[in-house]
């Protein structure tokens, strides 16, 4: 529903959209300020509150970690930011190539932002479109936006907020996502013809939850795999986040601003500045998380032998709400037009499938 709400009861849960307005292209928005001004008691009666963004290049922190960063604006803008460095503005990504996105409409070529960038740093910094929070007064909740503004031009955002007391599971079940024998791979979950979302439909008709969420998982045995909620495009996918996958400090490298000179020019030494970036890249993320003193050159030499998951913050797990908005009394997954929940892989699965444990919860 849009609008003012009506004061909610205790003992069920309500719910609201509302849209933001960014002011900058990286903006942090305090949502709860926002519903504490506009619409006030909305969240005062609830043990927690759910926060949904319906974008992809716009999402949220856990809440763990905004502790962590003593929820402070600035040291999450610096956080995001960090990552920023990793994927910067404007660095010939694939997915900014308008003129080969065959999706695209000759005026929508025209006006579709270049944000390969944004949605890269989405997903390597691990946003999620879906949190739960502790609900407690002065708790900000941030709206974090990676593609606020185009152009002159401030987007509109859409957040989905639901106040409930408690969440009970009613139901699991396993899913199993056929990948390719590729080591670099990733997967629609929504692609109609694998037939997941409906399985995922049929069982909340048949747990009968109106209000709710969808926690997907993969199962503790895969590894070298991740889960997240992102625009699942052609050229992002498999050219620009594989890329990444494949050798993401070459990548860094390649794309990064920060060098003193074109790692380019000098191959053999491509590597050395990627761990310089690499180390300037990490001491901002411990500044951010107020930890200091590290060895980073220790852990740097560590992280040339390893998977990108190592330090991408790839998610093993996503979730996404449930509502009856559109039809009371029958639950549906809500997702924003372009959000799709992907599974990437970056070494093969010798099944060439893999494992999701799903888990249904109701709101209450």
């Amino acid at each position: 529903m849009h609008g003012k709400p009506l004061k909610p009861m205790a003992t069920s849960p309500s719910e609201l959209t509302i849209a933001l307005t960014p002011r900058a292209r990286v903006d942090v928005i305090d949502v709860s300020r926002r519903l504490a001004t506009e619409y006030s008691g909305f969240t005062s009666g609830y043990r927690r509150v759910l926060y949904c963004s319906h974008h992809t290049t716009a999402g949220y922190l856990e809440q763990s970690l905004c502790a962590r960063l003593k929820y402070d604006p600035d040291s999450v803008h610096g956080f995001v930011e960090a990552f920023r460095e990793l994927f910067p503005p404007g660095a010939g990504y694939r997915h900014d190539e308008l003129h080969l996105r065959s999706e695209l409409t000759a005026e929508q070529r025209r006006t579709e932002p270049k944000n390969g960038d944004s949605h890269l740093t989405f997903i390597g910094s691990g946003l999620r479109s879906c949190v739960a929070y502790k609900n407690t007064p002065q708790t900000p909740a941030y709206f974090i936006d990676l593609d606020g503004v185009n152009g002159d031009t401030c987007r509109r955002r859409l957040t989905t907020v639901i106040g409930f007391d408690t969440e009970t599971r009613v139901g699991t079940m396993e899913l199993t996502v056929p990948v390719s024998g590729h080591a670099v791979d990733s997967i629609n979950i929504k692609d109609p013809r694998l037939g997941l979302f409906g399985q995922l439909t049929a069982e909340l008709d048949r747990l009968g939850i109106a209000k709710g969420r969808i926690d997907v998982a993969l199962s503790p045995h895969e590894r070298n795999a991740g889960l997240t909620v992102n625009e699942y495009e052609t050229l992002l996918m498999r050219h620009d986040l594989a890329e990444v996958l494949r050798d993401p400090l070459r990548f860094m490298a390649e794309k990064g601003k920060n060098m003193m000179v074109d790692p380019m020019a000098i191959p053999h030494k491509t590597i050395d500045y990627a761990k310089y970036d690499l180390v300037q890249l990490l001491n901002k993320i411990l500044d951010a998380l107020g930890i200091s003193d590290s060895p980073l050159e220790k852990v740097v030499d560590k992280l040339l032998a390893v998977p990108a998951a190592r330090f991408l913050r790839m998610k093993r797990s996503l979730s996404l709400l449930v509502t009856d908005r559109e039809e009371p009394g029958r639950g549906r997954i809500v997702q924003g037009i372009y959000q799709s929940p992907i599974l990437v892989q970056w070494d093969k699965s010798p099944s060439l499938a893999r494992r999701l444990d799903v888990t249904f919860s109701r709101f209450d």
